[in-house]
């Protein structure tokens, strides 16, 4: 009983103590718990303090991702920071007495209360204080950075104060923030988690919005890839969703294959243990992988991870001269495929083929049982270190994915698991994939969006996968699509034309999303495709050596946006979270404004490790951690970014760079057949000529359509002459090529109009 007496004393004499001290020093003393109850749920991480300004007043500029940031950052910073805020937010007693302990100037929606706050920030900024604001407006709903508002400028309007950028990465996923779709009713994802506030360099006040949430932006990208190592390991969290998943259907293919969650965990920790003792050394790092997409596909890559191996998925839509420039490009020794699959390719491997089939009979009785004791019994951390999971690190390799081609031989891009594991983050985030949801894989693995996304993320975020090897034939697709629910449908523009034309409605029933990449998606095709099969598709845009994904529009039926928006059609979508675009001036390097064509460049977490055994590459393909992507671009006001066309595909002709892209987009046009006829029937490139540089070629299949017609009906559009091929200039040919990926084949284009002008020039010596 006296213990207790001591223990009621003790607290009441440490209220009485702080109620006294919070009177003599409010704020010191109102900070203080808030700091303790912070310290213990995040761990924080500074960078750049130096940069903040010891007395000259300014603006703190900011990212806004959870309903605590302000809080978060008084914690954080050494100087108070005086935030604007709305007064709608403050109405409780307790917010009030918190809020006027910290200086916040509260303002409403009328306009008075807005001149005033602007009034009181200004006046602040004068005496030297740091005034709060965050640009954006509102939460974000999906982790990106949105459009910024100019109140800020107002404020630093007749001052000598300057603008502070800033960055926080870590309150994503937390029930502060809108992960999920929803604010505060849910689980913490995780407990003391970490933030990294980034603080830039101060700017002047005169720099323009553009350029300040561009800072802003890199800031985010530099957080982000500091912060990298916060990032799951893909090999740890695909047990653990196998796991959850149970018995309900997780990988299907059109060859009739089905995997439960628990039963494809079984098959590939037991494939594993085979693999380890049949075929590799314990010392052998990549292995080649020459298999369509299809739950055996599936589960060779996720076995390797398992294993700490990297997988190298080869194009079998290539040459064997291709394939085995790539084997010896990063030392592959052991390929595996199936007997089946590599006869109907009729490739010629230089390496040891792994015939799959044959690996079935050297399955142990033991291997199953101690692959079904793994998966089912023993708890996953144990497992992670059995399996050795616990020493991969954030910067190890978990794959090498060859580019295209389409504009020289293939380089073999060196991925982590950071980088693919930033990318499951982000399409979490944009298009919020469930275990209601159901996933068509139809882009090959040895693709970088068909690897990350239609494999990793499938498998790592809860839904199901429907597999199918040939992303062209519409006929198959349309079935698994209506036999299996499908929600999700991720591809081309190509394939989207072949399904328009073949697929029923109803086989489309289901169908909730479609993300389009790879090329530029016509806007007609936007229309006619919703018009069938009431989804309206968005466009996302990724390059091989950025893990893929870049930037994406949100679907409309998975968007959450209040406020601003989140997609813009014409766009490719606003950088993921942690990526940074900015457009410069491909001589100079300097920013330009928005709304301006230029460079795009790109940084962020996923960014490739480099090119394989080609520190020359890489070097030249990423400057000061900046990945230049050879693509022309502008970045709009809202943030979204706009591509013109490929720096490769402008021809210098007559000193004026004229864009394929444009001129294929108005003969499109031309050549079409009906309104509703979405086949590739051209396609531009261009070859040397002694009088202006470079000469337009166009390579068409066969048309009833009059060449001179079609020449002027482009003059008639408003194309320039410089931007009209020669009447000659027209070729025709049998199919147009194209990669297996659904890009034109440039490469292929250029050798096929180069080889038709030699001859038509020998039979016209000839005759």
């Amino acid at each position: 009983m006296n213990g207790w007496l001591i223990f009621l004393s003790i607290v009441v004499t440490g209220v009485v103590v702080l109620g006294l001290l919070t009177i003599m020093a409010p704020r010191t003393m109102t900070r203080l718990p808030f700091a303790v109850l912070l310290h213990v749920l995040y761990r924080k991480q500074l960078v750049g303090l130096e940069n903040l300004p010891k007395d000259q007043g300014c603006v703190v500029v900011i990212n806004h991702v959870s309903w605590i940031d302000g809080a978060i950052l008084l914690w954080m910073l050494p100087r108070n920071i005086r935030f604007v805020v709305d007064g709608g937010n403050f109405t409780n007693p307790i917010f009030k007495f918190l809020a006027g302990n910290f200086d916040t100037i509260m303002m409403s929606a009328n306009p008075k209360s807005i001149g005033r706050a602007l009034k009181t920030g200004r006046e602040g900024v004068k005496a030297g204080d740091m005034i709060g604001i965050f640009p954006e407006g509102t939460l974000t709903r999906s982790g990106q950075l949105q459009a910024f508002k100019a109140g800020y400028q107002k404020i630093l309007k007749g001052t000598d104060g300057c603008i502070l950028p800033m960055y926080m990465e870590g309150m994503w996923g937390s029930i502060f923030s809108h992960s999920g779709g929803k604010l505060f009713y849910k689980w913490p994802t995780k407990f003391r988690r970490k933030l990294t506030l980034h603080i830039g360099k101060p700017l002047s006040a005169d720099t323009s919005l553009s350029k300040v949430r561009s800072k802003v932006l890199s800031l985010g990208a530099e957080a982000t890839i500091l912060n990298r190592r916060e990032f799951p390991i893909l090999a740890k969290r695909v047990i653990r969703v196998w796991r959850k998943r149970g018995m309900a259907m997780q990988a299907i293919d059109s060859l009739g294959q089905k995997a439960s969650g628990r039963s494809m965990l079984v098959r590939v920790l037991a494939l594993r243990r085979v693999l380890r003792r049949e075929v590799f050394a314990s010392d052998e790092q990549y292995v080649g992988v020459l298999l369509p997409p299809s739950v055996g596909g599936v589960a060779v890559n996720v076995a390797l991870a398992l294993d700490r191996r990297i997988a190298a998925n080869l194009n079998y839509t290539v040459s064997s001269d291709v394939i085995n420039h790539c084997i010896k490009d990063v030392g592959v020794k052991h390929v595996l495929s199936t007997e089946k699959f590599i006869s109907k390719t009729g490739l010629k491997v230089d390496a040891d083929v792994v015939m799959l089939d044959s690996l079935r009979d050297k399955v142990t009785k033991l291997d199953k049982t101690i692959a079904f004791i793994q998966a089912n019994l023993i708890p996953a951390a144990l497992l992670d270190r059995i399996l050795g999971l616990h020493k991969i690190q954030a910067d190890d390799l978990l794959t090498v994915i060859f580019t295209s081609g389409s504009t020289g031989m293939p380089k073999g891009v060196m991925l982590s698991n950071a980088n693919i594991s930033h990318n499951v983050d982000a399409i979490d985030r944009a298009v919020r994939l469930t275990s209601q949801d159901t996933v068509l894989g139809i882009l090959p693995f040895f693709h970088s969006f068909g690897y990350s996304v239609t494999l990793w993320a499938v498998q790592t975020l809860g839904a199901c996968g429907v597999y199918h090897f040939n992303p062209l034939d519409a006929k198959q697709v349309g079935k698994l699509s209506e036999k299996f629910g499908v929600t999700v449908l991720l591809g081309t523009p190509t394939f989207l034309r072949g399904y328009l034309r073949r697929i029923k409605p109803e086989q489309f029933a289901t169908l909730d999303a479609v993300v389009v990449g790879a090329e530029k998606m016509p806007a007609e095709l936007f229309e006619a495709f919703e018009n069938k099969f009431g989804v309206r598709p968005v466009e996302g845009y990724g390059a091989t050596e950025l893990s893929p994904l870049v930037s994406v529009n949100i679907p409309p039926s998975r968007s959450v946006a209040k406020f601003q928006p989140d997609r813009v059609e014409g766009s490719v979508g606003r950088p993921l979270p942690g990526v940074c675009a900015r457009v410069v001036t491909p001589d100079t390097d300097d920013e330009l404004e928005s709304g301006e064509d230029g460079m795009l460049l790109v940084s962020g977490p996923n960014v490739m490790q480099g090119y394989a055994n080609r520190e020359d590459l890489t070097r030249a393909t990423i400057k000061n951690g900046w990945y230049v992507t050879g693509d022309i671009a502008h970045i709009d006001k809202e943030g979204f970014i706009h591509i013109t066309g490929r720096l490769s595909r402008f021809s210098k002709i007559g000193g004026e760079m004229v864009p394929h892209g444009r001129v294929e987009e108005e003969l499109s046009r031309c050549f079409r057949e009906s309104d509703d006829d979405e086949e590739v029937r051209l396609c531009v490139t261009a070859l040397p000529d002694a009088k202006k540089g470079e000469r337009l070629i166009v390579l068409h299949r066969k048309t009833e359509k009059d060449i001179t017609e079609i020449r002027k009906t482009l003059s008639q559009a408003g194309l320039p002459n410089l931007y009209i091929p020669a009447q000659d200039s027209f070729l025709e040919i049998d199919e147009i090529p194209m990669l297996g990926t659904g890009k034109l084949d440039l490469t292929g284009a250029k050798q096929i109009a180069a080889d038709k002008i030699a001859a038509d020039k020998v039979a016209t010596g000839a005759e």
